[in-house]
Order: C-alpha cells, then sequence, then structure tokens
C-alpha cells in the first residue's frame, strides 16, 4: 500500500468564473452551468471548517431534481461552519473547452474548483455513471487513483444505492458510505472537522483511519483481495488490525425528524422531474426479487401523515411548484395513503397544484386513491409495474399480480378519466422463456380491450415499456446468471410482432424498450469487484462518457475494453455476466454489511426457482431477513390515527401559513 504524502494545499482561487464564462457562448444549454437557483446556498468559505462539493454524477438536468444530494446539501448548509456546493457532470463540448483552457472541474454555486474541497461527495444511484466520476475527478486535477492522492486533495467519498458494491471503482474513491446520508454526512463532516482543528495528525491516512474505524464508512485501501486460481475471490481481510472486518449500513430511523428537503432546488434550465418531491417512507417489504432498493433500504419507515403535509405546504410555498411528488419505493402502501392524498386534495383544491405517485403496484391502485389523484382535473401519468408478463415468472420474481389485477386497475384509471397509462415490464428474468415475455402482448391487448369497453371510446393508449433485467449485489437473484443480449433482443422483436399482430391494438399500443446491451455492461459492473476497475479505466480512456445515455454509450468499446484487460487476471466479460454463482463463492461485496442475512437470500434464490412466493412480512410472521434483529430495530408503520389537518386550506390565492399554536 503506497503511503501518499503531506503536500500541503495550493492557494484557493476564490472562482474560476472568469475563465469559465468566456467559454460558455460556444456549448449547448450554457445555462445549467450558471448556478444561481432559487434554494441554491453561497456560503463564505473562510468561515467554513469543513467544505464539501457534492456530486451527482449525470447532467445538470439528471443531476439536480436527485433527492438524496439536494436533502444532503440542505442538511450540510444548515450547519454554521458548513460549506457544501453541488457539481454535476458537464457534456463532452464544454470538457474538450475546460481542458484546451485549463478550467477544472467546478461547482455551480459559487463556481470554486472541486479540488479546493475537504471531502468530494459522489452519488450513484446508477453503476453507468463511473465513466463520469473519473472525467471529475482528472478536471479536477485530483489523481485519478486514490493511492497517489496526497494531503492537497479531497478525500472522494461513494454513496447512493451503486455503493453497496464500490468494488469497481475502489482504486478511485477513498470511502464509501452504505445506507441513509443524513446522519452519515453529520458523522464524517464531524471526524474531519476534529481531525483539522487538532492540524491534521497523521495526514490524510489517519483522517481515513478514522473514517473506517466508526464501521460504517468503507475504507477500501485498508482491505486485501485475495484470489483463486480459477478468478473467484478466495477472500477480503483487514490489512490491520484497526479497521472491522465488515462495514455496516447506515440507517436513519425516524423520518419525521429529518424533513428535508425544506427549500427544494428550483432549477433555471429544464429538468427531468420539475416537482416538490417528499419520501412518504423509506424501505419495502414487498419482496420482489429483482429489486435491489426494497432489499438494502429495510426496515421500512414511514414519514407521519402531519410531517408529509407540513413539507408539503412549506416545500410548495418556497419553491412556487405546481407538482406534488409523493414518493417511495410503493407509495400506495403507505399505510394512510388514503388519508394523505384526500388531504392534501382538500387542502390544494381550487388550485393548480397536482399530485403524482411514482410507479405504482398494479394492488394497491384503488377508485378512491384514482379520484383523489385527480380531483382538480390535472391528471399526470400513472405507471405500473407488473415487472413480467407471465404469472409464472411473476411467482420466480414474487411480484404478486395477477393479470385480473391489472386489468382491474387499469380500467379503474380509464374510467376516472385517464387516457394513458404505462406498463413496465422486465425481459432477461431468470428461468424466462420467449413463452413468457410473449405473454406481455397478449396483456396489452386484453387492457386495450377492456380499456374501450369500460369507457365506451377508442382514444386509450397503453404504453409498454421493457427494460432489461440486471442482477444486483444483495438481492436473491445476486446468483443468477444474465441472459444474453442477443437472446434480449430476439425476444423483444418477436414481443413487437405479437402486439402489432392485431392492428386495431396495436396502434393503441406504444412499445419502448432498452436492448439487451447495456443491460449488460451494467451487469459486469453491478456485480464485479476490483479487477473490473481497470476496465472502467480503459472505456474512460477511450472516450467514454455519459454511458447512461443511449446516444453516447457504446457497447463496443466496454467489450473492447474488457478484452484487452480482464485477461491478464484469468477472467473475461462473460465470467461477470452470464455465469451462474454457486452458494459457497465469496462474492465481491460480502464483507460489507446491508443487514441482509445471506443465508436467507440464497433460501430465496431456491424459492425463486421453485416459483414459491413470499408474503410482505409487513402485515405476517417475520421471515428472518435478518434486518431487524441485525440493526436492533423493528418495521415502522402507522396508522398514527391523525388527519393532514389543522393545515390551513389553500384558496386560488395562494398559500397561507396557519398561525402558530399557543404553547
Amino acid at each position: 500500500m503506497s503511503v501518499p504524502s503531506t503536500t500541503p494545499r495550493p492557494a484557493v482561487e476564490p472562482s474560476i468564473w472568469p475563465r469559465l464564462e468566456p467559454l460558455l457562448p460556444q456549448v449547448t444549454k450554457p445555462i445549467q452551468y450558471v448556478g444561481g437557483e432559487l434554494g441554491a446556498v453561497v456560503k463564505g468559505w473562510d468561515a467554513a471548517a469543513v467544505r464539501w462539493a457534492l456530486m451527482y454524477p449525470d447532467a445538470y438536468e439528471v443531476g439536480l431534481p436527485n433527492q438524496g444530494v439536494q436533502i444532503l446539501y440542505e442538511v450540510l448548509n444548515e450547519l454554521p461552519d458548513v460549506l457544501a456546493e453541488r457539481t454535476y457532470a458537464v457534456w463532452p463540448d464544454l470538457e474538450k473547452l475546460m481542458r484546451a483552457h485549463g478550467v477544472p472541474q467546478f461547482t455551480v454555486d459559487a463556481h470554486r474548483s472541486v479540488r479546493d474541497f475537504d471531502v468530494f461527495g459522489v452519488s450513484f444511484s446508477t453503476e453507468l455513471g463511473y465513466t463520469n466520476l473519473l472525467t471529475a475527478i482528472d478536471l479536477a486535477g485530483i489523481p485519478l487513483l486514490a493511492a497517489d492522492r496526497t494531503d492537497a486533495d479531497p478525500v472522494i467519498v461513494a454513496g447512493g444505492h451503486a455503493a453497496f458494491n464500490p468494488e469497481p471503482i475502489a482504486d478511485f474513491v477513498d470511502a464509501a458510505v452504505l445506507g441513509d446520508g443524513e446522519e452519515a454526512v453529520l458523522e464524517i463532516t464531524a471526524i474531519v472537522r476534529e481531525w483539522k482543528a487538532e492540524g491534521s495528525p497523521g495526514g490524510r491516512d489517519e483522517l481515513l483511519l478514522r473514517l473506517a474505524r466508526t464501521e460504517s464508512v468503507y475504507v477500501p485501501r485498508f482491505y486485501d483481495v485475495d484470489y483463486l486460481p480459477d478468478g473467484r475471490i478466495q477472500r477480503v481481510v483487514p490489512n490491520r488490525a484497526d479497521v472491522p472486518f465488515r462495514v455496516h449500513k447506515r440507517t436513519t430511523m425516524d423520518l419525521d425528524a429529518w424533513p428535508y428537503p425544506k427549500k427544494p432546488l428550483v432549477p433555471l434550465a429544464e429538468t427531468v422531474h420539475e416537482r416538490y418531491a417528499v419520501e412518504i417512507f423509506r424501505g419495502c417489504t414487498r419482496g420482489c426479487r429483482f429489486c435491489q432498493a426494497g432489499m438494502i433500504t429495510r426496515p421500512v419507515r414511514e414519514r407521519s401523515i402531519t410531517t408529509v403535509g407540513q413539507m408539503v405546504q412549506q416545500g410548495l410555498e418556497f419553491s412556487g411548484f405546481h407538482e406534488v411528488g409523493l414518493l417511495s419505493l410503493s407509495s400506495a402502501d403507505h399505510s394512510e395513503i388514503g388519508d394523505m392524498c384526500s388531504g392534501l386534495a382538500e387542502q390544494y383544491a381550487g388550485t393548480n397544484v397536482s399530485l403524482s405517485l411514482p410507479s405504482t403496484r398494479v394492488d394497491a391502485f384503488n377508485i378512491d386513491l384514482a379520484q383523489e389523484l385527480s380531483r382538480n382535473g390535472r391528471r399526470t401519468g400513472l405507471t405500473f409495474a407488473p415487472e413480467g408478463g407471465s404469472e409464472r415468472i411473476r411467482k420466480v420474481i414474487n411480484k404478486m399480480v395477477s393479470k385480473e389485477d391489472l386489468i382491474r386497475t387499469v380500467v379503474t384509471a380509464y374510467t376516472n378519466g385517464w387516457r394513458q397509462v404505462k406498463l413496465y415490464f422486465m425481459c432477461g428474468l431468470p428461468t424466462e422463456t420467449d413463452a413468457d415475455v410473449l405473454e406481455i402482448a397478449d396483456m396489452a391487448h386484453e387492457v386495450i380491450r377492456a380499456g374501450r369497453a369500460a369507457t365506451g371510446s377508442k382514444d386509450i393508449r397503453c404504453t409498454v415499456s421493457i427494460g432489461g433485467f440486471v442482477p444486483k449485489p444483495h438481492t436473491p437473484f445476486q446468483w443468477a446468471a444474465m441472459e444474453r443480449p442477443e437472446v434480449i433482443d430476439h425476444r423483444l422483436r418477436l414481443l413487437k410482432q405479437a402486439i402489432n399482430a392485431d392492428r386495431s391494438l396495436g396502434r393503441a399500443i406504444g412499445f419502448r424498450y432498452h436492448d439487451g446491451e447495456p443491460s449488460l455492461i451494467e451487469g459486469l459492473l453491478s456485480r464485479g469487484d476490483r479487477r473490473v476497475g481497470a476496465v472502467i479505466r480503459r472505456v474512460w480512456e477511450n472516450g467514454g462518457r455519459f454511458d447512461g445515455w443511449s446516444e453516447h454509450f457504446s457497447y463496443q468499446r466496454w467489450v473492447d475494453a474488457a478484452a484487452e484487460v480482464l485477461p491478464a487476471f484469468g477472467v473475461d466479460l462473460d465470467w461477470y455476466t452470464t455465469r451462474q454463482r454457486d452458494e459457497l463463492e465469496v462474492l465481491p461485496w460480502d464483507h460489507l454489511d446491508s443487514g441482509l442475512d445471506k443465508d436467507w437470500l440464497w433460501q430465496d434464490w431456491q424459492d425463486a426457482l421453485s416459483e414459491y412466493e413470499q408474503d410482505d412480512c409487513r402485515w405476517t410472521p417475520c421471515f428472518d431477513c435478518g434486518v431487524c434483529p441485525s440493526m436492533d430495530t423493528e418495521i415502522q408503520i402507522g396508522p398514527t390515527g391523525r388527519k393532514l389537518l389543522p393545515l390551513t386550506p389553500v384558496n386560488g390565492a395562494g398559500l397561507r401559513i396557519p398561525a402558530p399554536t399557543p404553547q
């Protein structure tokens, strides 16, 4: 392990704006680099004891609405001696100009160089952002490899769902945080503050050691990986005595104590979501076997109906947004979702504020919910996710929804005024056959027939959207083999033909899909180990940028890079993707504890192969997944018995804040 030098930090440039501004007329959408949004915070540099640069590694239009980054930005900036600013991935046109003119990666708040900050926090919701991370590190003037960094460089911390297996980027990040960030960033900040106040003893290595000792910050440099002759991992062990063998996830238990964002960022440029978003609960126990988010965010923690109401009122008043998104992994499962939606609909009756839910469970949507979501006449899009086309494959993935459930739910939507619904499915699921996929066409046809019959109108549509299945760490499918891209593409061609076989129905059905190639690469990155870092670097050196965007993604670039670097390790692309793992194999993330018992995950994988469905443990006895006992907690659900009121009703003239209640 190399020891970084104690190079002092160079003088801080107050702002790189004078050098950046002349470049902006030469690029597309220059407004995304300007900053100054409503909700943005600029604090004095010299007054801050700890300084964070926060990044969502994608373009501004995707990164700005990201809920996780917005929450951490606000939590950190509420501390009087802490400063947090935001940075996003720059498009290739600006990257080229920045390199030509020596302009570093910058924050959009005060346009400071990212290298000048103490901590560079990067939130990954998808692994396809890894190449953008390397671009940002390099543009910032920070050494790509963590081992080459000095005290002059910020500590780079990865977070987000993809950080539950940070091994593919272990060479490039200094640390990773598993789980919820609200309390984690405060703990990291306190450690950095104390270390700096003491005069930075022991340099960068000592700071990282202090972080590792928390047992909830993973520092890859303190762990060695040994491999077996066939390429599998033999073991992952600490290389020093004072770091833990396993690193545990952080879980924020009381969401009511963290009512963020209070002051949401309002974008200057168009973004993918322009709404005030409230996370109404965190975690999910539905047990969909493909769903990493549902597994790693356990246990369920509900935000109370009164806190949701207060957040919506304050957030809308501050931002001026006209849409409220009630977010979670399965929002209609909140124990008080009916009262919540009716209360908000009453609150904003007669205004232009609309409510929306993200992808809604087929068996949780009902006529009352439909009426509340459409009460003011505005109907935002409805998305339902059966995930699998056939009853059999839905048993495999534990998506307990019947075709009759779906038809009944969609007819409810059509008869309540919606004319367009979206149905989301996956292709390439374990044990899937052509016949399973072709049943998607039958289901879509029946949806249109039933909708026409119920409404007496042909003016209805549904869109079938298909995503490629990617096995994820910490799920029962973490052992599964992926399907090859050519098989996925073959099934999608058959499905398109089947949808259009009946032209009168087919013309009412939209068909959107992702081909199998990006999914295979995402699979390489999601279940990769440290050796995959060399592939990421080669792809980036060969021009890889914005791999989550189809127009920028190059499958051949990834295939070529894998073929160039992986044989030296005795493995290849198929070894990471289309190979099924066995029970005893050491997985790259086994030393990172999501709270889930590995034996339970394996048994659920066997249950999937035997097409056995598992109930939701919120309403049935515990299934021993391991989360609650390992965290000394239990599922937190309502109902609280409270209503949204006594918030003051809002009229068309605007929002009114109720007078404080006398104490």
